[in-house]
């Protein structure tokens, strides 16, 4: 999908809130030439409105640019961006104190002090409340909104600005400034937050691999420990009864043979439990861990009578369908379907909510199922339906010794 809504699409959740988060900060840069330079068009010589308008705007872009490398910085892409702190700081300073003075020095006429003033503490509040993007401790953002406000209070004073008029200025300026602050910390809290349990949805993937692989190896101890064990001590015996000349010996290597295939067979049942998965089972789980990662799953199925070889291909299908749904994504709904029609069975899995591509365009899960089902003369095919839903359907036939075998009526 092609366009502004593929590209927003093919990102992850995580991705998405970051750019919205980004692009929030951007729009402050709008929000401050309209909100700050404009309202001085009307109210002042056409000279000054001019001046006042742009340098708003040569503001607002340091600003932005500066927020979006302090962004960067609290999602450990770069180093902090001390030069282009203290740019800002000393740039929003020489502004404003540049306003200040213009308007009191040069021809600009009465009745122009409010949307001068209005500009000046606008400049104050912008820079003050972005600069926090740069800091992590509280202390320090109060401290920076705090000497912004006692700034934008007393550089007035020395250009003839009564000091009442100074003091609301500075109490506005921390309110403003303050505000923006907290947005730019819950906007920084939210991001990590949402990174957070990305990361922490990896791990527990990650987790339940190990978990696997841990009951795996204890399965295969469990069998093979008492076996070896056994074989070990047999196998002694039988070298001490060798070198004796004691025909025992050959008794006892015969029962070291016997446990040895025995231990081949345990080992092979083990493993086919694992290679063969059980579709009801499978089923069962699936909806299980979509649920408890808060996704709606919807099983309809009824897995019957069905050939063990075909439950088996579809329960792989059935895993590898569940991991892709929650890799891929931020689905809502989810449902699993199992049909058997007109001499074939069919499973579907579809959910909402996808916010990348699966692993649907030649990727190793799923061309390592249509492998598996090829075996049994299956296919699989899987892709987008509608705008952000998924579609993977598992098709396999049944032939007619397995629908008699497996007494299936259809």
């Amino acid at each position: 999908m092609s366009g502004p809504r593929g590209w927003w699409r093919a990102k992850s959740r995580p991705e998405q809130v970051e750019t919205y988060t980004r692009w929030s900060f951007y729009f402050f840069a709008v929000v401050e030439i309209v909100g700050v330079g404009l309202p001085a068009v009307g109210h002042v010589p056409s000279w000054l409105a001019g001046w006042l308008v742009t340098a708003v705007a040569v503001h607002a872009v340091v600003t932005t640019a500066t927020s979006s490398l302090a962004l960067d910085w609290t999602r450990g892409r770069r180093a902090r961006p001390v030069r282009a702190l203290w740019v800002l700081a000393a740039f929003t300073v020489l502004l404003t104190v540049a306003v200040l003075a213009v308007h009191r020095y040069g021809a600009v006429g009465r009745g122009t002090g409010a949307s001068v003033g209005t500009v000046a503490g606008g400049l104050m509040s912008w820079g003050g409340g972005m600069l926090t993007l740069g800091v992590r401790s509280r202390r320090r953002m109060l401290a920076i909104i705090t000497g912004f406000a006692a700034g934008a209070g007393l550089a007035p004073l020395p250009l003839g600005v009564p000091w009442p008029v100074a003091l609301v200025g500075a109490f506005l300026v921390f309110l403003c400034a303050g505000f923006l602050a907290v947005t730019c910390l819950f906007s920084v809290w939210l991001l990590d937050s949402v990174y957070e349990l990305d990361e922490a949805r990896e791990t527990r993937a990650r987790l339940a691999v190990a978990e696997e692989r841990l009951r795996f190896g204890r399965d295969l101890h469990d069998v093979l420990g008492r076996n070896l064990s056994v074989i070990s001590l047999k196998s002694e015996l039988a070298v001490q009864l060798a070198r004796r000349g004691r025909p025992e010996a050959v008794g006892q290597m015969v029962e070291v043979q016997r446990i040895a295939q025995e231990s081949q067979r345990e080992v092979r049942a083990v493993v086919r439990g694992y290679r063969e998965a059980d579709l009801g089972v499978e089923l069962a789980g699936a909806q299980g861990v979509l649920t408890a990662a808060g996704i709606d799953c919807e099983v309809g199925a009824q897995t019957a009578g069905l050939p063990a070889e075909v439950q088996s291909v579809l329960g792989w299908v059935v895993r590898e369908a569940t991991t892709n749904v929650l890799r891929h994504g931020d689905p809502g709904h989810c449902s699993l379907r199992l049909q058997v029609l007109e001499g074939r069975v069919v499973l579907t899995v579809e959910n909402d909510g996808v916010a990348g591509t699966p692993d649907g365009g030649g990727g190793s899960g799923l061309a390592g199922l249509r492998e598996r089902l090829a075996v049994v003369g299956g296919t699989l095919q899987a892709g987008r339906v509608g705008a952000d839903r998924f579609r993977l359907t598992a098709e396999v036939p049944l032939t007619q010794e397995t629908k008699e075998v497996s007494g299936v009526t259809l």
